[in-house]
């Protein structure tokens, strides 16, 4: 893409968004019984409103949880203490529908259906999944995202540390970048909605955002620029937030959980599933192999999809798009992925060691681009680079 501008924009909400806190119970949920039983089969959905918080699903575990108990920690420590804030996690009205997996279901994913799959693990569902990776940002991510996300993770150390007191939990951010072909020249607007106290003046809300929080995230990128837009609390005011504001539910984040709209998503969600759902355990390993392929220097932007049918123990199809970017090949990329990564259920689960408690920290600010998690490592660049010689 050459001589090409345009604006591109994403978003991304903080932890105390309530379709975050949602998911954070959800994965929280998942993590405890992945800690006692890591055989667990969990998919939680959770729902929030005014003071209420209500989890359902379906789970089939060894484990013993107390539900309650963690949904009330999850939304103490995300900063939900007091009914003003919307949810109060020491007081709030608790209900829990949660039930055993369907056993048509299992035995497709424990690989006890038909004959010819006998004892193989199955996909959890049918499906097709996305990952992205490109060579914007260091850690191979959208720009437009990644610096949404980075927004809002220093908002909310700012916010949890007490150097900005009238912060509430609830919050949302917006980046908008003007590339040039594939490469960001500039950033032409920022929008930071966040939650606030009420005594404090609009001015002081909007002046301290903009210095303290934007300009020392979005100043290191040399893209700000002196006509650079901020739009800081558009309404006039937020004091209204978290689930009093907006009902919260598991899933409906899709867009900020991955790649901010660069690149197709599969419609999956993630929060509150275990690896068994290719929803989320394929989604990663997409990431995965579209980071390997940009570390490597095969390719400077890479889109990879993988489908799987229910109870079927292997994808039924692997796909590599590299936008016209790739240095080799693109058939020799795909055979290479193809040999290096083992795309069937138990393969990803094993390869990322997605069967540990490590959910809940994914389930805000964005499940890509950030260090710890395994689908992160660029650990295959080797392999990779042999392979294509081949």
């Amino acid at each position: 893409m050459k001589n090409n501008q345009y604006l591109f924009t994403s978003e991304s909400v903080g932890e105390g968004h309530p379709d975050k806190v949602c998911d954070q119970i959800s994965d929280a949920i998942l993590d405890e019984c992945l800690r006692q039983d890591p055989e667990s089969h969990v998919a939680c959905e959770t729902f929030a409103t005014t003071n209420f918080v209500l989890v359902g699903g379906e789970i089939t575990t060894k484990a013993k949880i107390d539900a309650e108990a963690i949904a009330r920690k999850v939304a103490c420590e995300i900063g939900y203490t007091d009914e003003d804030f919307g949810l109060n996690g020491k007081t709030m009205e608790f209900v829990n529908k949660i039930h055993t997996q369907s056993p048509d279901i299992n035995q497709g994913v424990v690989g006890s259906g038909l004959d010819e799959f006998k004892g193989l693990q199955g996909a959890g569902d049918q499906g097709m999944m996305f990952g992205f990776a490109c060579n914007e940002t260091p850690e191979l991510m959208p720009a437009p995202v990644f610096y949404a996300h980075k927004i809002l993770l220093a908002a909310t150390s700012l916010r949890k540390s007490g150097k900005i007191k009238w912060l509430r939990p609830d919050a949302k951010s917006q980046v908008t970048i003007e590339y040039d072909g594939y490469k960001p020249v500039r950033i032409d607007s920022v929008v930071v909605s966040h939650q606030h106290d009420p005594e404090v003046e609009y001015e002081e809300i909007k002046k301290t955002i903009i210095n303290e929080i934007i300009k020392p995230v979005l100043e290191p990128t040399g893209l700000l620029d002196e006509n650079t837009k901020y739009y800081i609390n558009p309404t006039g005011k937020f004091e209204i937030g978290g689930p009093d504001g907006d009902a919260g539910l598991t899933g409906r984040k899709i867009i900020v959980d991955t790649y901010g709209g660069m690149g197709r998503h599969g419609g999956g969600a993630f929060s509150g599933k275990d690896p068994s759902k290719v929803d989320r355990s394929a989604a990663y390993m997409a990431r995965y192999i579209a980071k390997n392929i940009v570390a490597a220097d095969l390719a400077d932007r890479v889109e990879v999809q993988l489908a799987y049918a229910i109870g079927v123990p292997f994808p039924v199809s692997v796909m590599i798009e590299t936008f016209g970017t790739e240095k080799v090949l693109n058939s020799k990329i795909e055979t290479a992925v193809k040999k290096v990564f083992d795309c069937t259920p138990a393969g990803i689960s094993e390869t990322l060691k997605l069967r540990n408690p490590i959910y809940q920290p994914t389930a805000s600010y964005g499940h890509f681009g950030r260090s710890g998690f395994p689908w992160e490592n660029t650990d295959k660049v080797d392999e990779l680079k042999a392979a294509v010689k081949a």
